[in-house]
């Protein structure tokens, strides 16, 4: 049986009003989109709920039947929904996630906005730090899950991938590299090189991925953090290889990502939390809607 709950909104506004007139009035309906709406429910019925005239439109015995039925439906999910409001309104609490800067952007906005518009009385704070930080924030209880890529082979933390995300060569638009569809690791020697300094999680996968094969480029100035190189690249002082989600989308009007190769560098982004503890309800509900948004991405 296939029709919607405006359909059942309509046929009752008929049926009330006894006008079709009347009733895209008051649904701000055309006469047309109504007709179409009872015809519908009409159909998914089997069943004919109204009697059409010229004059005037009158209920069929199974459509005084339905009446009762129908607005028992509406009030009961509108019970429903009313009772679901009021549990996320009473709902309180804090949420403590920790994040590496470079999927702050790309993960989280748009799921703040929505827990917020579902429960604004929890709060939510964010820690961006690096990937060790976030770790150690986790392990230690100071966050109650985490968004990162380290920590998969720790014993005591459970990881949930949500991503596989490849490194790109971060350039200007106006830098000769920037016509070139792939770059290789070799050809960043010809041009000056900017690199994420050694102890940074991002960088041990690049010399991880480097030690089986691949010419590793000699830098002239090396950063801790991701956002910072990025922003070196903008000034035009180089070029740089950085995880994808930390560079701007495809509109920047300075900076262009190009993809790597020989060889390409990759890491698996996703959620951390300690295995011993269990996410308390308020945590859960953040924790289940940042997997859902990051699967229909």
């Amino acid at each position: 049986m296939k029709f919607d709950l405006i359909d059942l909104r309509t046929f009752l506004a008929v049926a009330d009003l006894g006008s079709f007139r009347a009733a895209s009035e008051a649904l701000h309906l055309s006469q047309s989109a109504l007709s179409r709406r009872i015809d519908k429910l009409e159909a998914a019925l089997g069943v004919q709920l109204l009697l059409r005239t010229t004059r005037k439109v009158e209920l069929t015995t199974i459509g005084r039947g339905f009446v009762p039925r129908a607005r028992n439906v509406l009030n009961e999910l509108e019970n429903a929904l009313v009772g679901i409001q009021e549990v996320s309104e009473r709902l309180s609490g804090l949420v403590t996630i920790a994040c590496v800067p470079s999927a702050v952007a790309y993960f989280l906005p748009g799921v703040v906005r929505t827990f917020h518009e579902r429960y604004p009385r929890i709060s939510i704070r964010i820690i961006d730090e690096s990937s060790s930080q976030v770790l150690t924030a986790v392990a230690r209880g100071e966050a109650d899950f985490g968004l990162t890529y380290i920590g998969v082979n720790d014993a005591d933390i459970d990881f949930t991938p949500l991503l596989e995300e490849p490194f790109v060569v971060a350039v200007r638009r106006d830098h000769p590299l920037a016509q070139q569809k792939t770059v290789d690791w070799a050809d960043l020697s010809a041009y000056e090189y900017i690199s994420l300094a050694q102890g940074s999680g991002n960088r041990f996968l690049i010399d991880q991925a480097l030690a089986h094969g691949g010419v590793r480029p000699r830098h002239f100035c090396e950063v801790q953090h991701v956002p910072a190189l990025v922003s070196m690249v903008e000034a035009g002082l180089g070029v740089g290889v950085v995880p994808r989600l930390a560079m701007p989308g495809a509109e920047h009007a300075s900076l262009v990502s190009l993809r790597l190769c020989n060889p390409q560098v990759t890491r698996s982004i996703g959620l951390i939390h300690r295995r011993t503890k269990a996410l308390n309800p308020v945590v859960k509900l953040f924790y289940d809607l940042l997997v859902s948004s990051a699967n229909t991405r």
